[in-house]
């Protein structure tokens, strides 16, 4: 029996004239993503995606999974391919679905006949694929309005019979929305705000800035294995490692305390920027959430973007701290992300921090420093890797 996945593209369905180009993203990021698998042939049409093993070496359980992480897909499921004859529809039914159906107490048939030159319509196969089904599996009842298992068998250029439909990550094709440059830390936030704006389309890439002896390696290796749990969603991420003890030193030694984080803020902006230009990103991704701390109020937040020259997405920003983390279970990131490793926003923490700064204060506190030429050492200083679900690669 053959076997193929059949996706929905959900959202895409909504685009206008450009809709062609999102679906041909999709199919270039999931042929991408299950390469590794074997080979698999992708068609696209009618809103639904097939994807076919072109050799019993294919491993379509792997597929699946990796399916259902990536974005711009709404549902997903496995289904068997038959020819369109209904003898072997009703045949192939209760033999594919049979484990399905015998753990199930109710059931639906739904049809859908895409060609109209099938003999029969969509109730006339509905009600002989149910009566196909009742009298394979007799413990079953008909329930339309809540079965355990809707079975679907779709007319189109073959028959297509298929159990109940998994959720897909939803979202948008990665890249579809053009690329941004990620500030990763090792805590709770910002692993979160990768994925939220992964799922909008956006390609990831990663810059973290690393001050060490104040910050180890295992800090830094924490980043890597949050990051390869959002590369599982967004594919591979290109990681930037900013050297930032010098310049957490000066603003130490030159500024006053209450304004060291948001000076530290403001070059970490700096350097993203200058970053992002030589990346082709066109924005900025913080996993800042208003009032959460005292760099993140209102005030404090204008002072960190006056001197960004992208926009800066923060799509946790009007998230309590408990759906922050509700949403790091789910993409598995808490665990590491609560690791004791301190990271550079930890260092040289005011006891008294500036709650209510302004911009004007902020600029005169570090005028002390040497503010061009310390970016550029920093700039000069990066290390580069690529990151995906499977860990370090290295450039």
């Amino acid at each position: 029996m053959k076997e193929i996945i059949l996706i929905k593209d959900g959202e895409l369905a909504l685009k206008g004239l450009n809709r062609s180009s999102f679906e041909s993203m999709l199919m270039k990021n999931i042929k991408r993503r299950i390469h590794p698998f074997g080979a698999f042939q992708l068609k696209n049409s009618q809103s639904t995606i097939t994807v076919t093993p072109l050799d019993e070496n294919a491993d379509l359980d792997a597929a699946a999974d990796e399916i259902s992480r990536v974005f711009g897909i709404s549902a997903y499921s496995r289904a068997a391919v038959s020819e369109k004859d209904i003898d072997k529809i009703l045949e192939i039914a209760p033999e594919y679905l049979k484990d399905q159906l015998e753990e199930a107490k109710t059931f639906k048939v739904e049809a859908k006949r895409s060609d109209k030159s099938f003999p029969y319509n969509s109730p006339e196969i509905s009600a002989m694929v149910g009566g196909k089904l009742l009298e394979s599996f007799p413990h079953l009842k008909v329930d339309v309005k809540n079965p355990d298992i809707k079975v679907t068998v779709e007319i189109r250029d073959q028959a297509y019979i298929r159990g109940n439909q998994l959720k897909g990550a939803g979202g948008m094709p990665v890249g579809s929305s053009g690329r941004a440059m990620l500030l990763i830390s090792g805590g709770i936030d910002s692993p979160v705000a990768a994925y939220m704006m992964a799922k909008r389309g956006l390609e990831l890439v990663g810059i973290h800035f690393a001050s060490p002896p104040y910050t180890s390696p295992r800090s830094e290796q924490k980043v890597h294995d949050l990051l390869s749990k959002v590369a599982r969603y967004s594919g591979r991420i290109w990681l930037h490692t900013v050297p930032f003890t010098e310049i957490q030193e000066l603003i130490r030694e030159k500024c006053p305390e209450e304004y060291f984080t948001i000076i530290m803020r403001r070059f970490m902006m700096r350097i993203a920027c200058m970053l992002a230009e030589k990346t082709d990103c066109h924005a900025l991704i913080t996993g800042e959430s208003v009032a959460q701390v005292a760099s993140q109020t209102t005030l404090a937040l204008g002072c960190t973007d006056a001197v960004a020259t992208q926009p800066v997405f923060r799509p946790c920003i009007g998230m309590d701290k408990e759906e922050i983390i509700t949403i790091s279970r789910k993409i598995e990131t808490f665990d590491i992300s609560i690791q004791p490793f301190e990271d550079c926003c930890t260092v040289f923490t005011p006891k008294h921090p500036k709650t209510r700064p302004q911009l004007k204060d902020v600029e005169e506190a570090e005028k002390t420093l040497d503010i061009e030429a310390l970016c550029q050492r920093a700039v000069d200083g990066i290390q580069r890797i690529a990151i995906t679900s499977d860990g370090v690669q290295n450039d």
